[in-house]
């Protein structure tokens, strides 16, 4: 009953003609930023977090989370009709979804993966209303000392979220670290990094940096690479030809639930989320599926779990942000970043401070999800025709965008000469290969990081033990040191050492 007490509050938030409208935008804005390739919902929610700061918290949050999971509905509609993804999840889609458009069944594809997406994402939101306040409660028992470990932990798994090397993704983090220093210290008093600059001394702002590193790097990085014109596949324009067949619907049901569970699962997991939860459903259908010689030639099973698992993947990973305050990929970020800009710390307080809040985010899940399945089978031209939009206009109204939501934080120039700055930094770290989303993690996680871990040593005064002595906070650094480790034990036992060094025991 309390869950449906709770449900009942949350949809007493979103059932508001403002913010049934903000729920509309988001999940619209996010279908066309998932249908755009290479803008991404990153980069999207970066350049509206000042406008958020001006919408209600609830409301704020609504519309970034609808952005972040109406991505994944529309990547799917360039991965089927022009084999080009529109978000990073959407790859998969690419493989059998384009096959089954030049067979003639684009509109069964796109049918098939928003009724998936739809019924994941409702899945996934039940999965949420049943074990947030659970994984809060236990939270609760936190201290500094417990969320000092828990967000080391945290910072180890952020090397797991970004491409390339861990080696790189370290120094990302690191960076990310030593920016979030910036500032005035908040238990010193003490200037640090400011060197005699006014405006640095309240340290770099989230959504400056945000847009900087995500948006302005995202227009220069398009500006090096030629525009191409894909070709699009032909869709019926029906309702009726937009619904699969009664056999691909029945081959889509397992799919889809299982889907919706291996996205569950791990979108749990910093890392995880959407891309992963993806891949890992397509090779699971493949894996058991009766018509392996279909995958690759347009199996509806190869668009129908991936689908569903992306969105629920991409759901799920509001839990870590809401209940742990720990962001699971950049874009989960971003919206921890629009949260503390609003004066609300993400974590298992959340829920007994915030509960509004809280279930109005799931409640406007249910609704988005809904909304999503409307927009996408009937609008499917309208989305369509954004592939159109020739790249320049697109970067300079982002450009424009980046620079208006600068100023308007502050209306100082400052803002907008760091943005600048952020973005040129973005743009020469993609260059070198190095993947800018640990840096943005890090800097969200830093600062609480390193209050938690001054409170605790304050606790221990000044004795490091005492992140040992509490069983929980040991069991994270003890986690954190296996996620160091495991990596360097798997190639040694590949490449033999550690057989060899068995051996040498034996004797």
């Amino acid at each position: 009953m309390d869950i449906l007490n709770n449900l009942a509050l949350g949809f007493g938030e979103v059932l508001t003609p403002l913010n049934l409208l903000i729920a509309f935008i988001g999940v619209f804005v996010g279908t066309a930023v998932g249908v755009l390739p290479g803008l991404g919902p990153t980069a999207t929610i970066s350049l509206l977090l000042p406008i958020s700061i001006h919408l209600d918290r609830t409301s704020a949050i609504i519309l970034l989370s609808g952005i972040y999971y109406g991505a994944m509905y529309g990547g799917s509609i360039t991965s089927i009709l022009i084999k080009i993804p529109g978000e990073a999840a959407s790859v998969i889609t690419c493989i059998d979804g384009y096959q089954m458009a030049r067979k003639g069944r684009a509109g069964a594809a796109l049918g098939i993966s928003a009724i998936g997406s739809f019924v994941a994402g409702t899945l996934a939101t039940i999965g949420i209303a049943c074990v947030g306040p659970e994984i809060a409660s236990v939270a609760l028992a936190f201290g500094p000392v417990e969320r000092a470990a828990m967000l080391a932990l945290g910072l180890v798994l952020i090397m797991g979220i970004g491409e390339g090397s861990r080696v790189r993704a370290a120094s990302m983090i690191a960076l990310g670290l030593l920016l979030g220093t910036v500032g005035i210290d908040a238990v010193s008093g003490e200037e640090r990094f400011v060197f005699d600059v006014p405006p640095m001394r309240d340290g770099f702002s989230i959504p400056v940096v945000a847009m900087g590193l995500f948006g302005l790097s995202e227009v220069l990085a398009m500006a090096g690479q030629a525009e191409a014109k894909a070709k699009i596949m032909a869709y019926g324009h029906g309702l009726r030809n937009l619904l699969p067949n009664r056999e691909e619907t029945h081959r889509s049901v397992a799919p889809v639930l299982r889907g919706s569970v291996i996205g569950f699962l791990l979108g749990l997991l910093p890392g995880g989320g959407a891309m992963i939860s993806s891949f890992v459903s397509y090779l699971v259908e493949k894996k058991i599926s009766r018509h392996k010689e279909e995958f690759g030639h347009g199996a509806i099973e190869g668009v129908a779990g991936p689908e569903a698992a992306n969105n629920a993947g991409a759901q799920a990973s509001f839990i870590p942000l809401l209940c742990l305050g720990i962001p699971a990929n950049a874009v989960i970020g971003v919206i921890m970043g629009a949260l503390l800009i609003q004066g609300i710390t993400p974590g298992p307080r959340l829920i007994v401070e915030h509960p509004a809040l809280f279930w109005g985010v799931i409640a406007s899940m249910f609704v988005g999800n809904l909304m999503l399945v409307v927009l996408n089978i009937p609008l499917v031209g309208l989305f369509v025709s954004l592939l159109r939009v020739p790249q320049g206009i697109m970067s300079v109204l982002i450009v424009v965008f980046c620079v208006i939501g600068a100023y308007s934080l502050n209306n100082s120039l400052f803002d907008v000469g760091t943005m600048i700055g952020f973005g040129l930094l973005g743009y020469g770290l993609r260059r070198w290969a190095f993947d800018v989303a640990p840096l943005l993690l890090a800097f969200v996680l830093g600062p609480m990081f390193e209050q938690s871990l001054r409170q605790g040593l304050i606790i221990g005064y000044g004795d490091p033990v005492v992140f040992l002595k509490s069983p929980i906070s040991a069991a994270f650094l003890g986690l954190a040191a296996l996620v160091l480790l495991m990596p360097q034990f798997v190639r040694a036992s590949r490449s033999g050492v550690l057989r060899s060094l068995l051996a040498g025991k034996a004797r």
